[in-house]
């Protein structure tokens, strides 16, 4: 065995050369013998009574092989509705329609051009119903999106939800912690705001797709999903059959963020199949991304007491969350983010609500993040309101009020191993915010400069499982059974270099096995940066499992494991180059639901830590303006790679960047006007502020593997309050709703002299 360290070491990725070579395999670039081609049919309402559907035409043409509507459906499955936290979606539309591009009916022909045409030749009937669009007025609104709540059992504090009816509220959180109501009696000042924040969408480049191939009374699914375990349970429970008639495939993705969770097209694909009896490939074009999964809008009531020198006491939280026409995981968006809504400061009196609610827009869900940078939005926005009305500095108003180690957060977690003070103050200095010698330079004339900071932390996903096997081969090789999927993070070569490190087995003679869950073990899913702590754990264990049982092999043999070439003790064992050691591997962390009140002395196994420091320029008299520099600090805990954690908080900021500047999803009616890279505007290069400085603080997380923790999401935490903390400090005016635009700039500028710009 090497002795030869592999954390904490820059080793380029394993998958690297098939990428760049273009032999990396992806689900679109799949193809069988007999392969029909799916083409979804897809409502125009937002909310509609589904009075007729005529698909005559579309049989008779030539190339078609079926259409299919709901109630072919039923016909296989009884209940046909699926979701992690509700079974509250269709596979295909029954009875009515509750969003505009929800799929009402689905055509399987021999190209792909024939099914597209004969979804044209398709026409549906409807009553229109009330709509609701908003999350605020879906608390009280009188059109209705489900009749009644039929949570899918999964998690707990949804069960009292069963069988209520005429509620848009798909899960209504509380928190409460010491006594708000004296405490803002007793404080010398009361801040109450309102921030927004816009619908957006995760936008891999690669698509949605699922190729389904049926079997004898058995189905393989090759999906594009980050979470291939649930895949297989949850279609496995729509036909009733046992796991194992059901096999997941997962190559490498390109790109998934969140919205490759749970189930997407893969309901619809292995129906297809089996009503069929043929293999089916179900690939959405990049506009119909936009009404499968999308990034919850909200709205946020912050209020907050504070003393003359900057003391915050009562913070007192309201959160609106827009979940679309169907809860997919929003309602573990809801707790899991609602509870950190106060923000990482030490606050003694906090009241939280926090509502997930239907409306009639396309679904919302996880996206990188997990409703944190919403709610970051929100209270970095409103500290440094509070600083500025109060005329202190906004990195000591932080300072005064952060979390520091061994305090209880607002749920009464105590804060372990959250580098929240070395990031801040790391900030600080990255940004030269205490020099006194050289104040910061905001320009003169029109041109006018500003800076801003802020800081956010998020809670990981518990509890959750994860297991994996390492197989020791005789050679001195290996392979990794995991089933956590690569998709562009670096995980692969992250996982194996935790064997590498136990094991002393190099890198490059470690093969990692994609998921497969007739090969790999189960994993909750690959989603909120759970995979470097939760996964790694498990390949940790599962790897030091192989070790000892390689030293017993050694030990059994008169050898010593630590000085004897791994195929040798194989050769003296067997007499040969024979034989494997398998190790096996599990993790689940500890965990303690909240009570009544929100209040748990275990709510998360770590914390994720992310900073951002924002310099601008503007232009006062058209509020054009330009993010100059961005500054991002993340807490990672130990980086086991720390070239690709350097990617992921870069990748990190620059796709939070979108959603703070450019991107918004617009709608007219319920139907999004803009469903193309043509009118949705992602960030291009030379969006990129010229500078951008990432670092991963010097830290360690000391329940972690090797001290690690994950990453993907810290880099977005504090990008959109950074920026318009900034803008305020560079012209004096305060946006509340994202994204911020010139032109938003430029009416706040107006407002503010008197002269404000009025509507057509």
């Amino acid at each position: 065995m090497t002795l030869t360290s592999a954390v904490g070491r820059s080793i380029p990725r394993l998958e690297a050369h098939a990428k760049v070579s273009g032999r990396a395999e992806y689900v679109h670039n799949m193809r069988v013998a007999g392969m029909l081609v799916a083409k979804v049919f897809r409502s125009t309402v937002a909310h509609g009574r589904i009075i007729a559907i005529d698909v005559v035409q579309a049989r008779a043409i030539p190339g078609v092989v079926a259409v299919y509507t709901g109630e072919d459906i039923r016909k296989l499955i009884a209940e046909p509705y699926y979701g992690p936290a509700f079974h509250d979606q269709p596979i295909l539309a029954l009875d009515k329609v509750r969003h505009v591009g929800e799929p009402v009916a689905v055509v399987l022909a021999t190209g792909a051009h024939v099914a597209e045409a004969a979804v044209q030749t398709i026409v549906a009937e409807y009553e229109e119903l009330p709509a609701v669009y908003d999350e605020v007025e879906a608390m009280t609104s009188s059109a209705v999106v489900h009749e009644v709540l039929k949570p899918a059992g999964t998690f707990p504090d949804l069960k009292h939800l069963k069988d209520k009816r005429d509620t848009n509220i798909a899960l209504d959180f509380h928190l409460r912690r010491g006594d708000v109501a004296k405490a803002f009696a007793d404080a010398d000042h009361v801040f109450e705001h309102t921030f927004r924040t816009q619908q957006v969408l995760h936008l891999p480049l690669e698509p949605f797709a699922t190729l389904a191939v049926p079997g004898d009374a058995t189905l393989t699914l090759h999906t594009t999903s980050q979470s291939p375990s649930f895949v297989r349970i949850e279609i496995a429970r729509l036909f009733g059959w046992a796991e194992n008639k059901v096999r997941v495939k997962v190559p490498y993705l390109g790109g998934g963020f969140g919205a490759k969770l749970y189930i997407k097209t893969e309901a619809l694909a292995a129906v297809c199949a089996m009503l069929a009896q043929r293999p089916v490939k179900l690939a959405l074009t990049m506009e119909e991304q936009f009404y499968m999964i999308t990034k919850h809008a909200t709205t946020l009531r912050i209020k907050s007491g504070v003393t003359n020198d900057g003391r915050v006491t009562a913070r007192e939280c309201e959160v609106w969350w827009n979940g679309g026409a169907y809860a997919d995981i929003g309602p573990r968006v809801t707790q899991k983010s609602g509870f950190t809504a106060p923000g990482p400061y030490d606050i003694d009196n906090v009241h939280i609500d926090s509502y997930a609610l239907y409306t009639n827009l396309p679904p919302a869900g996880a996206l990188r993040g997990f409703g944190i940078p919403q709610l970051v939005w929100a209270y970095e926005s409103h500290t440094d309101m509070i600083a500025r009305e109060l005329n202190i500095d906004p990195l000591e108003i932080r300072r005064k009020n952060l979390l520091r180690e061994g305090r209880p957060q607002a749920t009464g977690t105590l804060m372990k191993d959250a580098a929240l003070d070395t990031v801040l103050e790391r900030l600080a200095t990255r940004m030269d915010w205490d020099n006194k010698k050289k104040p910061f330079d905001h320009g003169n004339g029109t041109q006018r400069r500003g800076r801003g900071i802020a800081i956010g932390f998020k809670a990981s996903i518990s509890p959750t499982t994860s297991m994996a096997i390492v197989n020791l081969n005789a050679d001195g090789s290996c392979n990794l059974y995991s089933s956590t999927v690569d998709m562009g993070q670096g995980s692969d070569t992250a996982m194996a270099q935790m064997v590498s490190e136990v094991l002393g087995v190099a890198v490059e003679k470690i093969t990692v096995v994609h998921p497969d869950t007739d090969v790999t073990p189960y994993d909750m899913a690959t989603l909120g940066s759970r995979s470097t702590y939760h996964m790694g754990h498990a390949v940790k264990n599962a790897a030091e499992h192989a070790r000892d049982k390689l030293f017993a092999l050694a030990r059994e043999v008169g050898l010593s494991a630590e000085t004897t070439p791994i195929p040798d003790i194989f050769k003296k064992k067997y007499g040969m180059q024979a034989g494997n050691i398998v190790g096996v591997g599990s993790f689940i962390p500890p965990y303690t639901p909240p009570d009544a009140h929100g209040q748990t002395a275990d709510a998360t196994p770590f914390w994720m830590i992310g900073a951002t420091g924002a310099e601008v320029e503007v232009d006062t008299e058209t509020g054009e303006f330009t993010v100059t520099r961005l500054v991002n600090l993340v807490d990672v805990g130990r980086a086991i790679n720390p070239a690709i954690v350097e990617t992921q908080i870069s990748g990190a900021t620059i796709m939070q960047l979108g959603f703070t500047l450019s991107e918004c999803m617009d709608f007219d009616a319920g139907q999004v006007t803009n469903a193309s890279l043509a009118d949705y505007k992602i960030p291009g290069i030379r969006d990129v502020p010229l500078s951008m400085e990432n670092e991963a603080v010097d830290a360690e997380q000391k329940s972690g593997p090797f001290g690690a923790k994950g990453v993907g999401e810290s880099g977005t935490f504090g990008v959109s309050p950074a920026i318009a903390n900034a803008i305020d400090d560079a012209v004096g005016v305060r946006l509340t709703s994202l994204p911020l635009t010139a032109e938003a700039v430029y009416r706040a500028l107006r407002s503010k002299s008197g002269d404000p710009l009025k509507d057509d």
